[in-house]
């Protein structure tokens, strides 16, 4: 009886593989044929293969198990083919073959036939000492009916485990969603800091071109390069505005990472590990922000000194894009007010001349 059962799950264990590998139901069909008639030593019938595969209309494992059965005996028929050897000569030797296998057959399925018995016999034996552990099995009923209720009370406390694991588990996967938060937080700054980056690495290449083109001018003409030394200074001005909002937007953000991350560090080591990470690309922006601001101050030392030898008595609180008064030896000497009437405007000429400048840029 046990064989049986052993026979049927591994017969079911393995229709299951065939479904999976065969979605085909017709492949399915012959691959379930072959197996009862070659694994499993079983005659497959349409209804037999039906109510194992349970796949389309009856009519299709009939159909199957035809196509199985002709390729069966066409692949049994012994052929024997030689150049000189006639047709029917060939044919009776091929018949005397297949005589030969099928007594051979008979023979192994005689045998066969005699092991059954003799299984059978020993089951036959197996079933009594079955009686005979059942007898057993009773007294043993009572000693597992005494350990039932220690049985209960374990479950109990398994439940009550079970239910702690649960909780355990939603607060993990709390925690692993705090973590991918965090992760793409970080994910996002590392873009906005290369972008500010890229920024920066393109203002500073503009600068050193304006730069170049500055002293080329400067040495072609003094108020040239005068005009593009204001505007570098105006573009340097506004650049330096622009990194300092960028430097307080990278301070607010690296802030609120930090709270973040003293609050869940407890239980969030790799999200420690992450934040460090962050803390060196960002203190890789400042040092990069500190050696544009250098390149900048080395830039208007530069200028200055350009500009120093042939502009000496220039005042400082005068307006960018204004130029000192040139002495000037063909004219008479005007008074202090005429002075100032006239400097006036030329200050507020060049004043409307730099805004419209930096309106084009």
């Amino acid at each position: 009886m046990t064989d049986v059962l052993s026979d049927e799950a591994r017969l079911a264990a393995e229709i299951d593989r065939l479904k999976a590998a065969f979605p085909k139901t017709r492949e399915l069909y012959r691959e379930v044929c072959a197996l009862l008639f070659f694994r499993f030593g079983q005659t497959p019938t349409a209804n037999r293969l039906y109510q194992l595969v349970k796949r389309g209309s009856m009519g299709t494992p009939a159909a199957v198990l035809g196509e199985f059965w002709a390729e069966l005996r066409e692949k049994s028929r012994v052929r024997i083919e030689h150049p000189d050897l006639p047709a029917d000569l060939g044919a009776a030797a091929g018949e005397l073959v297949a005589t030969l296998w099928t007594r051979a057959t008979a023979s192994a399925q005689a045998e066969l036939d005699a092991l059954r018995a003799e299984v059978e016999g020993e089951r036959t034996a197996a079933e009594q000492r079955v009686a005979a552990a059942r007898d057993e099995l009773g007294r043993t009923e009572t000693a597992l009916e005494q350990r039932t209720t220690a049985l209960l009370a374990a479950q109990v406390e398994v439940r009550e485990l079970e239910k702690a694991q649960a909780e355990g588990h939603a607060a993990r996967q709390a925690m692993e969603a705090d973590i991918v938060r965090l992760k793409n937080e970080a994910i996002a700054r590392d873009r906005e800091l290369e972008k500010v980056r890229a920024s920066f690495s393109r203002d500073l290449e503009k600068l050193r071109e304006s730069a170049a083109q500055s002293g080329e001018r400067l040495r072609a003409t003094e108020k040239r390069a005068l005009l593009e030394i204001d505007r570098e200074r105006s573009a340097a001005a506004r650049l330096q505005k622009e990194l300092d909002e960028a430097n307080r937007r990278a301070d607010r953000r690296d802030a609120d990472h930090r709270r973040a991350i003293e609050t869940l560090q407890a239980q969030l080591g790799d999200a420690r590990h992450q934040a460090g990470v962050l803390q060196g690309r960002l203190d890789a922006v400042q040092a990069t922000n500190v050696t544009l601001q250098e390149e900048l101050a080395a830039l208007r030392q530069a200028d200055v000194r350009h500009a120093g030898p042939g502009r000496p008595g220039r005042a400082k609180g005068a307006p960018a894009g204004t130029t000192a008064a040139r002495p000037a030896p063909t004219r008479p000497a005007r008074p202090a007010g005429a002075a100032r009437a006239a400097s006036a405007p030329a200050s507020k000429t060049a004043v409307r001349r730099k805004r419209g400048r930096t309106d084009d840029r």
